[in-house]
This record gives structure tokens, sequence and C-alpha cells, in this order.
């Protein structure tokens, strides 16, 4: 079953019920509810959201993650479970205990997807990649050639040509805030999959920040990132260059979460193919298996 996304962008009062999520919203007479165990993120994006402690706790149960945004609609806190895997201690000591050489391992398999999707999303573009292909190939332990790097520089100038000398840069020009949004929604599914597997998103592989608590869902997320850009290029498509964000806009990049990629030859939604990454990578950690699973466009 595909966990549901909920956005809240409206005054609201959120409660829960008989394992039900109660919404009240501010312009209607009639409270409206969804399970509890089918919400897998939750969105508030409005200053005048009420939430009781008692939903965020039934929420939190069920590994749901919740994202707060700002007066000015951006993303900038989510909300995590503490105990998201029976196994958990067991787990955290795997993971804790991981090798540096296979550390370096894990990052070369992440990078090497990461530039093999950044490739799809290319030819998508009919533009030309057999330089992401060639790097993809060769990416070494640790990526210690910095491939990774090689390939953003000639991707970021090819993949939206309707933008002339496109940079990507957080606080950049559009369509840098149609980015960052879609990797706030793709980070907290990480993140959420992440304790669901009995990880601490804290721990990278190769991110090492000690103000950044979600090093290891910013390494897990790389190959992921081209399924954002390529929900943002169809919204290119629909709206031209004119991209200040719109309801609708945020609407596409909410239905990440149900997008077909292909795993191990077969069709799956997004969120359950990141469920099948994090596991696969407690498995690494466990030593029971030598290589992440990652997605493929369809």
């Amino acid at each position: 079953m595909i966990k549901r996304t909920l956005y809240f962008g409206n005054p609201a009062y959120l409660k829960t019920t008989n394992e039900q999520l109660v919404i009240e919203l501010k312009d209607s007479d009639t409270p409206q509810s969804a399970p509890i165990e089918d919400i897998g993120l939750i969105i508030l994006d409005h200053q005048q959201i009420t939430i009781t402690q008692a939903l965020m706790a039934k929420l939190l149960a069920n590994n749901t993650a919740l994202i707060t945004c700002d007066d000015t609609h951006h993303p900038t806190g989510l909300l995590l479970s503490l105990d998201g895997h029976s196994l958990q201690s067991q787990k955290f000591q795997a993971q804790i205990e991981a090798s540096a050489p296979l550390k370096k391992q894990l990052w070369q398999q992440t990078i090497a997807a990461k530039i093999e999707n950044q490739a799809a999303m290319l030819a998508f573009r009919r533009e030309e990649n057999k330089l992401l292909l060639r790097l993809a190939e060769n990416v070494k332990s640790g990526d210690s050639e910095n491939a990774e790097a090689q390939a953003a520089v000639y991707y970021w100038k090819k993949v939206f040509p309707e933008f002339l000398n496109f940079r990507r840069e957080r606080h950049g020009p559009p369509p840098n805030n149609l980015l960052n949004y879609g990797y706030a929604i793709l980070r907290a599914l990480v993140a959420r999959s992440l304790v669901g597997s009995g990880l601490l998103p804290t721990l990278g592989i190769f991110h090492r920040n000690q103000y950044n608590a979600y090093c290891l869902a910013d390494d897990i997320m790389e190959p992921y990132r081209p399924f954002v850009d390529f929900t943002v290029y169809q919204i290119i498509r629909n709206n031209g260059t004119n991209l200040e964000m719109t309801p609708a806009m945020k609407k596409s990049l909410l239905q990440l979460p149900a997008m077909d990629v292909m795993m191990e030859n077969k069709k799956t939604p997004l969120i359950n193919a990141v469920q099948r990454t994090t596991a696969s990578l407690a498995k690494c950690f466990e030593g029971s298996v030598r290589k992440i699973l990652y997605p493929k466009f369809v």
C-alpha cells in the first residue's frame, strides 16, 4: 500500500479520534478524517494550524514524518519517530561499527546510481549524456576522483536549457525554489524510511557535519534527486519560465512519493522504493548483502 502524503496550506485544527486524523477547517462545519495508518508524510504550511499532542504521538507511533514550513512557505522542520524498528539497538550497533572500506564501497554505489539517473534525465531532455554514462561506469571507491562533482558541472548546464546559465544554488532564482521544495519532501521520505529500517539518520556514510542531524538521509537521497528534477522539468513544460511557487506546482511536487520508478526491473512507487533502499542499506551494515538497491527511471 502507498502511504499518503497530506498537505495543509490553510488554517486547520488537527486532532485524533479512534485512530483517525480528524481535520477541522476554519471555513467548513463538517470535519474530515483519514486513517492514521495510511499516512506517511504530513506537511504543515500555514501559521494558523493547530495540532494536538495526542495526534502527534499517534503519527510518530505510525512512523509518519511531519514537515513544518515557515511564513514564506519553505520547509524548515522535520519531526520523526525515535522508535521505528523492533531491533533498533542491533541495527544501530551494526551501523556504528561499519568499517571505512564498507562505507567507501556504499558511497561508490550511491554516486554511480546518482549519475546513471542524471544521465537518464538528460536522455529525457534529448541532451547528450555519454559523459555521464562514462563517469558512472568509472566511479572509484569512496568516489576518490570526485565523479559526482564532475557530473554535476555537466548536468546542471544541460538539464534546464530554458534557463540560460542556470546554477544550482539553494537561494538562487527559479527553478531553484521548486528543486528546494522537492528535495525537502524527498529528504523527509528518506529520513522516515531510515528510521523505519532501524537506522540513525544522523550517521552518514559520506556526509559529516556536526550541525546536520540527517547526514545519512542526505547520502541516501542522492540517487533520488533526478526524480525531483524530472518533476520540476514537467512543471517547466506546463508553466514556462514563470516559476513563482503556486498551489498547483506544490501539488505536482507532492505527487513525488507516488511517482513510478523501476526497482529490480519492476515498477514501484517511489515511496516504496525508498523503503527497499533503506532496508537493503541496513542489511549491508549487517553484512548479509553487499549492494544497496537503488531505483532507475521507468
